[in-house]
């Protein structure tokens, strides 16, 4: 059995450029990133998924994988796959915010634990609806919609020097923006109750000046908030999911903005 140099050659970008973008969405997906995945797994995970959906992808034509222009081509597969994953992060990273804002408001700000997401300090709440959506997102397979997107990514950006354009990086960096807005949705029935929760605290001080209100506002507070988490997880991991049905299509989308 021979082969000759340019079977070698096509072989070796059928195989070389899907692998550079794969791992990049692995490197930037949630769940997929988190510091408590080893590399060694990603970059074998990466593999695993590029030897399974190599028989499906469009062959790439033109581009030689040991020419220079090969630099640029692999560059643009990197920036589409991080640009997928990032996506994706938005709505997990929207909802830590959305802890913060319900931890700092029942008092919790000062508990926090160490993200295995992002390897950060975050407030025990957000870690506690992180948690959460990882399950969500694992129980509705989202690690497989987000394999069929990047396959599908093939056929609408093929493997080529001009990928991923300057509009869909600008139309990206908007829904950024939105992260906050969204992260303060979720949390902000929690809020607007704990606001009621220290008003009516305030109305006690002052109806009982020898009432210790630090010593009785606080567990209250927390338990209150704590009453309303429970209350309110349902609605938030909905509200997850949702953003994640948006982000999807957002992402399915990068390659049409143009």
């Amino acid at each position: 059995m021979t082969a000759t140099d340019a079977q070698v050659v096509d072989a070796l970008a059928a195989w070389l450029f899907p692998f550079f973008r794969i791992g990049a969405l692995l490197m930037a997906a949630p769940v997929f990133s988190a510091a408590s995945v080893p590399m060694r797994l990603r970059v074998l995970l990466a593999a695993a998924v590029t030897i399974l959906v190599e028989p499906l992808l469009p062959r790439p034509v033109g581009v030689d994988p040991l020419s220079a222009t090969a630099l640029l081509v692999l560059a643009q597969q990197v920036a589409i796959g991080i640009a997928i994953g990032f996506v994706l992060q938005l709505a997990f990273n929207a909802l830590v915010f959305g802890g913060q804002v319900v931890a700092y408001s029942m008092g919790l700000g000062f508990a926090h634990l160490m993200d295995p997401q992002n390897g950060v300090q975050v407030p025990t709440v957000s870690q506690f609806y992180l948690i959460f959506a990882t399950i969500a997102f694992l129980a509705v397979d989202g690690h497989l919609r987000l394999v069929a997107l990047v396959v599908e990514s093939f056929t609408a950006l093929p493997v080529a020097a001009d990928g991923i354009t300057q509009n869909a990086l600008w139309n990206l960096a908007s829904w950024g923006a939105r992260l906050f807005a969204d992260g303060l949705l979720m949390g902000l029935p929690v809020v607007a109750a704990l606001l009621l929760v220290s008003i009516g605290m305030g109305i006690v001080s002052r109806a009982a000046p020898q009432l210790n209100i630090f010593a009785v506002g606080f567990p209250v507070t927390l338990g209150v908030g704590f009453v309303l988490m429970w209350v309110s997880l349902p609605q938030s991991i909905a509200l997850f999911m949702d953003w994640l049905d948006v982000l999807f299509e957002l992402a399915g989308s990068l390659w049409a903005a143009g």
